[in-house]
């Protein structure tokens, strides 16, 4: 993920003197720290979690820190958040006998090492320690896990939303979508109805070209990477279980017949095989587990060897949806980053194909 100030400066806005960003045709970023930290504070802070359950009475304290990078990148009115932080949160509690006089309190903290946009779909893992590890303590604790622990992960969950309407900059695109339209864009209709039959014929054509890109909301990444092995090589890794799980240290199950059906990345994407040819060709009906039900993608990987030990891949991925099913705008970027970073660098880095 890219810090926060560090964009790529053709993309990020410069101020203008207005300080307008007309359409959001650029990037506008907006710092979300500060306000992931007023987030959590105000959602998790002074919680209940047992209120004489069991003789426990457990509750959270406050938010001890929110640490890493939050932001939201807007372009054209697209949301795309981009997150990278770790929370830790102190709690304490404490156990009474029958008669309602104490046994003994307690105090500890809840931590969530990784909350990340590239992990929306995922709960985090959140770990929960006890200063007092006696058999009361440890029942706290206990307690805490059972019962707190869901409590948090929904207000986690609830920030992952948050963030993918756009955080802190929601408010602010909400007002630019409800703004009266100025004489200036009376000014551009009144000029558009006096455009050229040549200049219509000119916009037609590009809309053309636009609808050439895929269906609207969809998305295709192309990618040619070269390999110093065999065609036929590549080709047995990409379809060998055995090696997905070595090149990504991960589950996979993989059939190499055609209407197959193959579970990789811990279940994380499946699909099934559309058409093989070995060593030339490899067509499947690919679908991640945060999509919306129902959208299916088509990966198309041809094998081409120009010259004996030299081999080019190219990759066509179609019908990527621009958002999940959390609204996250960042699938098709992390699609080509997973291609390219998970899958082609490190069967480079693996198995010594690197040219």
């Amino acid at each position: 993920m890219a810090k926060y100030g560090e964009g790529d400066k053709r993309w990020i806005v410069e101020d203008r003197a207005d300080g307008a960003n007309v359409h959001n045709w650029h990037w506008a970023e907006t710092d979300c720290l500060p306000w992931s930290k007023t987030f959590f504070t105000k959602s998790l802070s002074d919680l209940t979690i047992l209120d004489g359950d069991g003789n426990l009475h457990i509750k959270t304290n406050k938010v001890e820190k929110v640490d890493g990078e939050a932001y939201v990148n807007v372009r054209k009115g697209k949301i795309i958040p981009g997150y990278e932080i770790s929370l830790t949160l102190s709690w304490e509690g404490e156990a009474k006998d029958a008669e309602g006089k104490s046994l003994l309190k307690v105090e500890g903290n809840v931590e969530i090492p990784y909350i990340a946009d590239e992990n929306a779909d995922e709960d985090p893992e959140v770990k929960v320690t006890v200063k007092d590890e006696g058999p009361i303590g440890k029942t706290l604790k206990e307690a805490m896990v059972a019962k707190g622990k869901p409590l948090v992960l929904e207000k986690v969950r609830d920030y992952v939303k948050a963030m993918a309407k756009g955080g802190p900059a929601k408010d602010e695109l909400e007002t630019k979508k409800l703004a009266p339209k100025t004489s200036s864009s009376n000014s551009i209709n009144s000029n558009a109805a006096g455009v050229s039959k040549e200049n219509v014929g000119v916009v037609k054509e590009a809309k053309k070209e636009v609808k050439k890109e895929g269906k609207k909301g969809f998305k295709t990444i192309t990618m040619s990477e070269k390999f110093n092995c065999r065609a036929i090589h590549m080709y047995e890794i990409l379809m060998d279980e055995n090696r997905w799980k070595g090149f990504t240290q991960s589950s996979a199950r993989i059939s190499k017949e055609v209407g197959g059906q193959f579970s990789i990345f811990d279940g994380s994407v499946t699909g099934n095989n559309l058409e093989l040819q070995e060593g030339k060709l490899i067509v499947q009906r690919w679908r991640f587990g945060s999509w919306p039900d129902g959208v299916d993608s088509t990966v198309r990987l041809v094998f081409e060897e120009p010259e004996p030990g030299v081999t080019i891949v190219k990759l066509t991925h179609t019908d990527i949806p621009e958002e999940d099913r959390y609204g996250n705008a960042t699938v098709v970027e992390n699609t080509e980053r997973g291609w390219r970073d998970l899958i082609f660098n490190k069967i480079r880095a693996v198995f010594g194909f690197g040219i």
